[in-house]
């Protein structure tokens, strides 16, 4: 066999492999939405790469790399989705950069995340001002996820007429899959009521990232990239 011919089935073989990969665990393996899932992507480009036009190596030694690497991720899939405990450890978890209007400057200096970049993120949020944020989550795949100061929010005259003195800022009642009691009591709402609102959407408390309970009693949630994907 020629080297052009072998280079030419080498490709080929490469291609597909990748696709197989990609269609076994998921869209969430292009996203790179996790720690594990970023490192496969890249050492499995690398390894399809070298099968492509490296053939000083076995054609065999790179189909057993690839297998085994998917063999792998596919494993640390199933471990993160059943384990909850094992799961911020293989997929890691969102951090909190600013809480209740606070820039926490502890868990900042634990992502590496500086101020510049905090400001960046948000000014592509179309936040040019870091006051008028209530709360930001450094998300797993690196995107922040910002919710807003309710006197910054946008309203409409329905919700003008419906707020009132009285009003609360936006409290986070779950994060990361655990019930924050704390803030379930200050917002005056109990588990009993939270269990049943989760009821009704056929979620449990570990299928949740973080849920908050906006002013109007509305409760906002945000699942965990195993189930929405």
């Amino acid at each position: 066999m020629s080297e052009t011919v072998e280079i030419i089935i080498r490709t080929f073989t490469s291609f597909i492999l990748l696709w197989v990969f990609v269609l076994v665990l998921g869209k969430q393996t292009i996203a790179h939405k996790t720690y594990h899932l970023y490192i496969a992507s890249i050492t499995m480009g690398t390894i399809a790469g070298n099968l492509a036009f490296n053939i000083k190596i076995r054609f065999l030694y790179f189909i057993i790399a690839m297998i085994l690497l998917g063999t792998v991720v596919f494993i640390l899939n199933q471990v993160a989705l059943r384990n909850p405990r094992l799961r911020k450890w293989i997929a890691g978890e969102p951090a909190i950069l600013i809480q209740n209007g606070e820039i926490l400057g502890e868990s900042m200096e634990r992502m590496h995340y500086s101020l510049d970049s905090l400001q960046q993120a948000l000014r592509g949020k179309n936040i040019f001002n870091i006051e008028e944020v209530e709360c930001a989550i450094l998300e797993i795949n690196g995107s922040l996820s910002v919710l807003k100061k309710h006197q910054y929010l946008s309203t409409t005259k329905e919700d003008l007429k419906q707020l009132s003195s009285s009003e609360t800022v936006p409290v986070e009642l779950i994060y990361n899959g655990k019930i924050l009691f704390e803030n379930l009591t200050k917002s005056n709402y109990d588990e009993k009521w939270l269990m049943g609102e989760l009821k009704k959407r056929n979620l449990a408390v570990n299928d949740i990232s973080y849920a908050v309970i906006g002013t109007k009693g509305n409760l906002s949630i945000d699942l965990n990239d195993n189930i929405n994907n």
